[in-house]
């Protein structure tokens, strides 16, 4: 029985292990991607409009359809959704990395979208219903420092495949990772047992979620391009408060409905999704800023800028850490205010930035601190959520909150677009946009501090769980 009982230990740890490498490369994926842009757009010829549209079409689709993933992965069964999205990423990953046309790109990456949307909820779920108790708080923390740190790490990997063998390879490298996490989940994370049946989907509310997140993407997508007065940022963002108003309307005539009352009245899963959204504005914010200043102000190359996003990556990895022993003892409300308290703290130090001189040394203080904070914050977010879900609907509470990631990552570009505009035109050579949008992003820390310590729930995770596998 001890022996089974270590087996089951050590399979839970590799699992999760698996899970977060999947998880890690949809991360890591967005800013790698994000940094070979130049080089897609010089060999295949992409027009403004359409080198928007690669990220864009990402996003979109993965934002959109994340709750309907969710609740796929509660239907269909939690691995057998999981290694169905991985396989489509894989799948997608080829044909974005052998594109020769714009379309081909965009579409490659509207399906890269799509798989992602219902493998990382089925993904979260599987280690929600694994891991309980303590090991359930570590296991998320884990999780929660593969989000920010996946991004910093995905910027080197981006510079660096792009500086050597060819951006093609930001996609290809997907594939042995991808395959391996394929062929090695199996043995580690028995079938999730019956599946619930589908034919009780609620299709209409289904597509009106979809449509919801979709246009709210959409929309602040486009108020980062064109700005915030321009129809083609108003209309989807009209279209959003229209369609989910219908889908309130829509969910209470439902006999099976896929946001079920009690879900949108939970406490903990609101503001656990809430958390997620701001921190994540936080996060693509300084992301967003600081690699353009290196880059466009202080010269860098795509891998040197790389280079410096490292110390970022580790200090996201060690706030995530802290946070997962210090929500036991602080709670949820204290931890996530200590985190955005941090992040602030680094924001206000960002809002100095020079104009010339050691940029390295003017970013990485205020940049390692705003991150630090940013990942107890994730850990939070994903623990608080999560911590009492019901297996049955582990995959849409997992959908949920990774929608508020998904809006925090639109909004942060808005955001950092419009309030750095200045300094961020090619011609333009001062740093006053910088420093404007790093002020607001220490407001937005501020106030994300506040309401943390009103709005969670007070308490910590339940010590006394016990661990169950391959529920």
């Amino acid at each position: 029985m001890e022996h089974i009982r270590v087996e089951h230990i050590r399979h839970r740890w590799a699992a999760l292990a698996l899970l977060c490498l999947a998880q890690f490369m949809l991360i890591v994926d967005i800013t790698a991607v994000n940094l070979a842009l130049p080089s897609m757009a010089r060999d295949l010829g992409l027009g403004r409009q359409a080198l928007t549209w690669v990220p864009a079409a990402y996003t979109l689709c993965f934002g959109g359809l994340l709750l309907l993933g969710g609740r796929l992965a509660d239907g269909l069964g939690r691995r057998r959704a999981f290694l169905l999205g991985l396989a489509a990423f894989i799948a997608a990953s080829l044909l974005s990395g052998l594109s020769h046309t714009s379309g081909e790109l965009i579409a490659g990456r509207a399906a890269q979208g799509v798989a992602a949307a219902l493998l990382s909820p089925a993904a979260l779920s599987i280690v929600t219903t694994t891991f309980h108790g303590p090991e359930r708080t570590k296991a998320l923390g884990v999780w929660g420092a593969i989000g920010g740190a996946g991004a910093a790490v995905g910027v080197l990997i981006g510079g660096a495949l792009t500086s050597g063998p060819g951006w093609r390879w930001v996609f290809f490298v997907n594939l042995p990772v991808g395959l391996a996490v394929l062929a090695l989940l199996p043995r580690l994370v028995p079938a999730s047992g019956a599946a619930r049946s589908l034919r009780g989907l609620d299709v209409p509310g289904a597509l009106t979620a979809t449509a919801t997140a979709a246009l709210l993407v959409y929309g602040l997508i486009h108020a980062g391009g064109s700005g915030w007065g321009t129809a083609a940022t108003l209309l989807p963002l009209a279209g959003a408060v229209v369609s989910g108003s219908l889908l309130v309307v829509v969910e209470r005539s439902a006999a099976q409905p896929l946001l079920r009352p009690g879900l949108v009245r939970d406490r903990a899963v609101v503001a656990g999704t809430a958390v997620m959204f701001a921190a994540t504005i936080l996060l693509i914010t300084g992301f967003f800023l600081v690699s353009w200043y290196l880059q466009h102000r202080a010269g860098y190359s795509a891998l040197r800028t790389g280079v410096v996003y490292l110390p970022v990556a580790v200090a996201t990895g060690l706030g995530a850490h802290l946070a997962s022993h210090s929500v036991g003892h602080l709670g949820f409300r204290g931890t996530a205010g200590a985190g955005f308290a941090v992040a602030g703290v680094g924001a206000v130090l960002l809002t100095r930035l020079p104009a010339s001189g050691d940029a390295a040394l003017a970013v990485l203080p205020g940049f390692m601190l705003l991150s630090a904070g940013v990942g107890m914050a994730l850990v939070t977010a994903t623990t608080v959520a999560l911590h009492q879900a019901d297996h049955r609907e582990a995959g849409l509470i997992s959908g949920l909150v990774n929608t508020g990631h998904e809006l925090g990552s639109a909004l942060g570009v808005a955001l950092a677009s419009v309030l750095a505009a200045g300094s961020l035109g090619v011609a333009a050579t001062g740093v006053g946009g910088f420093r404007t949008a790093f002020a607001a992003a220490a407001g937005i820390a501020a106030v994300a501090a506040v309401g943390a310590l009103g709005a969670l729930p007070a308490g910590r995770p339940d010590p006394g769980a016990r661990p169950v596998f391959g529920h």
